[in-house]
């Protein structure tokens, strides 16, 4: 009989997916809002595609920093918690194996076996079962500020220079509703995958993420109209 292989869980790519999704989703929305919204006052084009590419800029920076400073808080919370349980391990290792029982027994097992399990598992590794088992620290959803910060960047970057692609290379009279049209359908399939990559319905994902983003360009579309008129 061939061994079975670990199955591929879909919460192993939440923290990835969480940032990648927000940063592509948010890089569309903003520069494509602001893009709509300089176009509703009449700007030139020079002053759309200079505004596309300063929300681009900015944007990515923003996220990457707000991701840094989000993700390093909790990894400094972690790091707290983890140097509180080791000092706890060594002023009192039988108490927090009895400790390590009781979330056992809490969770089916009979008192010797969890008594069992707690012991041989604290002899191969105390601190990293504490972690696991009664902090709910995991190495694969450990906070990692640095590869968030990135992938926030990029992933913003990259939902960014859709509607600006498309800014600058639309004719004039169709730049608005061609910047709207793509971005909607961009946001539409971002959805979509989003919510096939991490095993939710798909259609509302799409959905969800479309309405919203179309109702964030529709207001910055009529602030930009209403101040156009009054330039």
């Amino acid at each position: 009989m061939r061994p079975r292989a670990h199955e591929a869980h879909k919460l192993g790519k939440v923290g990835w997916l969480r940032a990648g999704v927000l940063g592509a989703n948010d890089g569309i929305v903003s520069t494509a809002s602001l893009i709509v919204g300089v176009a509703a006052a009449h700007a030139s084009h020079a002053d759309i595609l200079l505004t596309g590419v300063a929300g681009l800029v900015a944007g990515a920076m923003s996220m990457a920093t707000g991701e840094y400073v989000s993700v390093h808080s909790q990894a400094d919370t972690e790091a707290a918690a983890l140097a509180e349980e080791k000092v706890e391990l060594e002023v009192d290792y039988a108490g927090e194996s009895r400790e390590l029982t009781e979330i056992y027994v809490r969770r089916g097992l009979e008192r010797p076996l969890a008594k069992q399990v707690a012991e041989q598992l604290m002899a191969h590794d105390a601190l990293g079962s504490h972690a696991r088992d009664e902090l709910g620290l995991s190495t694969n959803l450990r906070a990692r500020p640095v590869q968030a910060a990135l992938a926030s960047a990029l992933s913003f970057a990259v939902g960014a220079a859709m509607p600006l692609l498309v800014a600058s290379i639309a004719p004039p009279e169709y730049l608005l509703p061609a910047t709207i049209l793509v971005s909607l359908l961009s946001l539409l399939c971002l959805g979509a995958l989003a919510a096939r990559a991490g095993g939710a319905s798909v259609l509302t994902g799409a959905v969800r993420v479309t309405f919203w983003s179309a109702l964030a360009m529709g207001a910055t579309a009529l602030v930009g109209s209403l101040f156009g008129a009054r330039g």
